[in-house]
């Protein structure tokens, strides 16, 4: 349980972290705005499909947001650099 909660919360720790990136990014404008606009709008469009359907199939809720955390973390160091 306590596994699971901490999971969680690093989740949306770790998704302020991207927020605030991208933000930065997106403010900067140019090229690479639009890239990350487009981007995030098919990941969002992606992901929601995806665990959706891994729900119904019988995935646990923990599962879900180890994938999830895996995927902000890919992005927290993609827009790190």
């Amino acid at each position: 349980m306590y596994r699971s909660w901490m999971n969680l919360m690093m989740l949306a720790a770790e998704s302020q972290q991207v927020i605030w990136l991208r933000m930065m990014r997106l403010a900067a404008g140019g090229a690479l705005a639009k890239r990350e606009t487009h981007r995030m709008v098919q990941e969002k469009i992606v992901a929601a499909g995806l665990e959706s359907g891994r729900m119904v199939l019988g995935a646990t809720s923990d599962s879900v947001v180890k994938r999830y955390r895996k995927k902000v973390r890919a992005n927290a160091r993609r827009l790190s650099r």
